[in-house]
């Protein structure tokens, strides 16, 4: 009887370890999956661009064409490489 008593104990030890385990496992995946999600709703605010205000970035047009031409010169001989 008392054999059987320390088997029933030990059998519940190992259960109760492996069953500690498993939790422990399930918690790391539930915070790993938590931190995937943090990351994708901060990658979604960016590419959805809500809160950026990008007019002070656009061009006016009107001061482009009141702007001077500029002539370029594509001549100069120095920029080329010699292929003989």
């Amino acid at each position: 009887m008392k054999n059987i008593f320390i088997l029933v104990l030990i059998i519940n030890s190992f259960l109760f370890a492996a069953d500690a385990k498993q939790e422990t496992k399930i918690d790391k995946e539930i915070q790993k999956q938590m931190e995937r999600e943090k990351k994708y709703a901060k990658e979604q605010i960016f590419y959805q661009a809500k809160d950026y205000d990008l007019k002070s970035f656009e061009v006016n047009v009107d001061a482009i064409k009141s702007g001077p031409v500029l002539d370029i010169d594509y001549s100069d001989s120095d920029d080329v490489l010699d292929m003989d």
